[in-house]
């Protein structure tokens, strides 16, 4: 059983992680995907999007760029719900471990595409140096199925190997340690928020920010709720947006216009 688990883990990584460069990074590497994808393969499709949607909040402002990776999540989405589900662990705790484990891929990660992968670069040139189409496509296939298969392996390898060591740590984890776990996995959201807010902080949009929080805090207004009102303000500021664009592009056109007809005269009585 923990086997046929292990494989599904793997192969949840492999569809959401490699699934995403195979057709034009779709986002489905995206921690609120890759739970919903190994919550409906481990089947516990709750868990798998409660953990997923927890995670995202936590590495929305983690972006990766180029070869500077901050986090590699969805490795630790998969192993947090499959800890969840395999061993029982408590969610809380499954996502505050499951940050560590997202640093620790990041730097696999990087490992695999600077080093390991460029074992492969002599062989696509030669290959593209003798025009040959179909050694293109199965280089990049091939190198495709390799890499994620890698990385594949590993989850396979931690959920095989990890789940029953890692239940066993945490009923050895004294329950107050275990409360502080639970209240850093609940805190963790709340962090990746404040990133996310870093880079897109303005004074213009500051008003919206302290909207949402009057209605989640006082109003007591759920998520979707306040996702409608943002969307009917985002709808409005866009309509106002355009009729103040009209206005500024008729009132253009008017003043070349009127400008054109007092050249045109006093060419006339000149």
């Amino acid at each position: 059983m923990l086997v046929t688990q292990a494989l599904l883990a793997a192969l949840a990584l492999f569809i959401s992680y490699g699934g995403n460069w195979l057709i034009g990074q779709c986002m489905i590497e995206r921690p609120i995907m890759v739970g919903l994808i190994a919550g409906i393969l481990l089947g516990d499709v709750t868990t798998g999007i409660i953990i997923g949607a927890s995670l995202e909040a936590i590495f929305m402002g983690a972006i990766n760029i180029g070869g500077a990776i901050s986090a590699e999540p969805a490795s630790a989405t998969v192993l947090a719900v499959a800890f969840t589900v395999t061993s029982g662990i408590d969610q809380e705790a499954a996502i505050a471990l499951a940050v560590p484990v997202a640093v620790v891929s990041a730097f696999f990660s990087i490992f695999m595409g600077s080093v390991v992968m460029n074992i492969f670069a002599p062989v696509l040139d030669r290959v593209a140096a003798r025009g040959d189409e179909k050694g293109l496509y199965r280089m990049q296939f091939g190198t495709w199925a390799f890499k994620y298969f890698i990385f594949a392996s590993i989850v396979f390898i931690a959920v095989l190997l990890g789940s029953a060591p890692v239940a066993a740590l945490i009923n050895l984890i004294p329950a107050n340690v275990m409360a502080g776990l639970k209240a850093c996995g609940a805190l963790l959201p709340a962090v990746g928020m404040s990133l996310l807010m870093k880079m897109l902080w303005s004074k213009e949009l500051a008003v919206y920010f302290f909207a949402g929080f009057i209605c989640v805090s006082y109003l007591h207004l759920p998520m979707i709720g306040v996702a409608a009102i943002g969307v009917i303000l985002a709808v409005v500021g866009a309509l106002r947006d355009k009729e103040i664009f009209d206005l500024k592009k008729g009132g253009t056109a008017a003043a070349s216009t009127a400008g054109g007809s007092s050249s045109e005269e006093e060419e006339f009585f000149a």
